[in-house]
């Protein structure tokens, strides 16, 4: 059996035990504080993932490759050529079209010089028509006459019939040369108006060639891919020969200096979030050592689920709860980036200071900048116009 205990042991465990109870409270008093106080101000989540514009890189014409310039893991800057196509088609397109913009030349100045023969065709039907009104007159005289001598018996009746038909015939000559006026106008209008209001180099067929050309000139220039922006060469899948088409992808071009941090919220940590808050992130590449500095870019307008490849049906009879997430972009400093990079899909965890709660949940104006671009592929007419011009002045001909 045990010991009794002694009375003055009683007020001893009461003591301790009473000591006990009021540290747990004040600790649970700190905490309520602290949680009220500082941890209330901050969200943080360890589901976020660094995210980068992934640039595929395809051709814009078919083609057999030649050359791959580039392979993975490597730095690329913007125009730089990363695969050659065989240029052995395009080429020749490219000089099918300038033999038709030279013809398209040519037979435009034929349809302005057949303007001076038209117009000559019909100052020779006019004068046929002047030479007939001429017959006629003369028919009708002559006829005239031997009807006033028909009663003296100084003309036959033969001959009187053969004046007759002279004039007929004179008539018809002039009616046919009339005929012949109103065709040669009407080819005439015909030809003015392919040829009116414009010169041979802006006629609608000039035009159209060297459309082609300009077309044939950029499929030749295309046959060399370039690197649209600065970054690192990743899953290259081009091979040296392969027959590609246009659409096809051969490698992915990943900016490293341009990428963020999508952090997956729980839905009921969003309460609080605001564009503009400032983060804290630190990655597992680089462990606690590195610390990013980060902003609050965007708020997802959908969960993750709601966007999946196969939604879930929560429609069903065996229905349980499960927590969605929301994506949250966080952009991060560019000079921090650039001392200690990071790599697209590496794990992060993501801390927001949320106690600046002034700002909106969403975009409140549109976007004023383009989200990215570039300008390697404006340069790729350079000379096609230059090209287009050698051709028609060569076939304009003497002026």
């Amino acid at each position: 059996m045990n010991a009794p205990q002694s009375p003055a042991a009683k007020p001893a465990r009461r003591q301790a035990l009473l000591t006990l109870a009021g540290v747990v409270v004040l600790a649970g008093a700190a905490w309520g504080l602290y949680d009220w106080l500082v941890a209330s101000h901050y969200e943080n989540t360890d589901n976020a993932y660094v995210q980068g514009n992934v640039i595929q890189i395809t051709p814009q014409t078919g083609g057999t490759v030649t050359a791959i310039l580039a392979d993975e893991t490597d730095l690329v800057r913007a125009g730089s050529a990363l695969v050659r196509l065989d240029p052995a088609d395009a080429r020749v397109a490219l000089q099918q079209a300038e033999a038709a913009l030279a013809q398209a030349v040519r037979q435009a100045r034929q349809l302005y010089a057949n303007n001076a023969t038209l117009a000559a065709q019909v100052r020779l039907r006019e004068a046929d028509v002047a030479r007939a009104q001429a017959d006629i007159a003369r028919a009708q005289d002559d006829l005239r006459r031997r009807q006033m001598l028909t009663g003296d018996g100084a003309v036959s009746k033969e001959e009187l019939q053969h004046a007759q038909s002279q004039l007929d015939t004179a008539r018809t000559q002039l009616a046919a040369a009339q005929a012949g006026v109103a065709a040669a106008r009407e080819q005439l209008a015909s030809n003015q108006a392919l040829t009116q209001g414009v010169a041979v180099q802006e006629h609608p067929s000039v035009r159209a060639a060297a459309a082609k050309v300009r077309e044939a000139y950029l499929a030749d220039r295309r046959t060399a891919l370039p690197a649209p922006v600065d970054g690192y060469v990743a899953k290259r899948s081009v091979q040296l020969g392969q027959r590609v088409a246009a659409g096809t992808p051969l490698m992915a071009i990943v900016p490293l200096s341009q990428v963020w941090v999508d952090a997956n919220f729980k839905e009921n940590q969003l309460r609080h979030l605001r564009l503009g808050q400032p983060a804290k992130l630190t990655a597992d590449l680089y462990g606690k050592k590195v610390e990013y500095t980060g902003t609050v870019a965007g708020l997802g307008v959908g969960t993750g689920a709601a966007f999946a490849l196969l939604p879930a049906q929560n429609a069903t009879g065996n229905w349980i709860k499960v927590v969605q997430r929301v994506p949250v972009r966080i952009a991060l400093d560019a000079a921090q980036l650039a001392e200690h990079p990071l790599r697209v899909g590496l794990s992060m965890e993501v801390t927001v200071d949320t106690k600046e709660r002034g700002g909106p949940a969403l975009a409140e104006a549109p976007r004023q900048e383009a989200v990215a671009q570039t300008a390697v592929y404006a340069s790729l007419d350079e000379g096609a116009d230059a090209d287009v011009a050698r051709i028609i002045n060569a076939n304009l001909g003497a002026r």
